[in-house]
């Protein structure tokens, strides 16, 4: 039996891959800062569940988490880098720099340090790497700015992590979602739901459970074959025209 490690597993994306990976016969480790949620999932999932809760960002909190693994759940094959967020909507020059500050401690400098933690252990188990990117980190929009930038971070990182694992066995892959319906919007606007209602609706958008699919497929290929990466969207969505900003006249 496999073992994976995922982080944000109380909500979206994450907490779907959970109740996925574990369905199809894997252990899994969940991490997440909301002990309520992960103390839920874990009754749903039961044994093959194991609920690590820190914050991703308190470096000291996740070593200790990862050090009080249980034997059975302590050989990791597959680490979801799922964790992130974006904060604020607004243009470059209006935007907070506590927000862009966050947001870079979360998407990026939590990210490479579990990574790093993990690496050693990975190589040994010759085990798999998913990061989640989005569509942003190739496609810019305004008010993206700084999670943009994170986010093209992270398919940089993860192409880094390929060249460099070269020969090890390791399998490293980017996922790129576009528009998925999940508390992502509610967080990036500080809980408005009329805002998140209005991003959605009538546009069927992607699922969590559909980056779930996704990434459980990733995971159960052949392990000589690697996605590199790989960008999804809602048949709704596509890459949007070049603006143009016209005189008065």
């Amino acid at each position: 039996m496999k073992t994976a490690l995922i982080t944000g597993a109380t909500s979206g994306i994450g907490e779907a891959t959970a109740r996925l990976l574990v369905r199809s016969g894997w252990r899994v480790i969940g991490t997440g800062r909301r002990a309520e949620r992960l103390d839920a999932l874990a009754a749903e999932l039961g044994e093959a569940f194991h609920a690590a809760v820190f914050d991703i960002c308190d470096e000291a909190a996740m070593d200790a988490a990862l050090d009080a693994l249980p034997p059975q759940f302590a050989g990791i094959d597959l680490l979801v880098n799922n964790a992130g967020l974006a904060l604020g909507t607004a243009p470059a020059q209006e935007a907070s720099l506590d927000q862009w500050r966050t947001m870079i401690d979360t998407n990026v400098t939590a990210l490479v340090t579990l990574t790093h933690r993990l690496l050693p252990l990975l190589i040994e188990r010759k085990g798999a790497i998913i990061n989640i990117s989005s569509v942003a980190a190739t496609y810019p929009y305004s008010g993206g700015n700084a999670y943009a930038g994170t986010k093209a971070f992270v398919q940089q990182f993860s192409l880094g992590l390929r060249s460099d694992l070269h020969g090890k066995g390791v399998r490293v892959t980017s996922i790129e979602p576009g528009m998925i319906e999940t508390e992502f919007t509610l967080l990036r606007t500080s809980g408005n739901h009329g805002a998140s209602n209005a991003l959605y609706d009538g546009a069927n958008p992607m699922t969590g459970a559909d980056i779930a699919e996704t990434i459980h497929w990733i995971a159960t290929l052949p392990p000589h074959l690697n996605i590199n990466r790989l960008e999804l969207m809602p048949v709704s969505q596509s890459f949007a025209g070049f603006q143009v900003a016209r005189a008065e006249r």
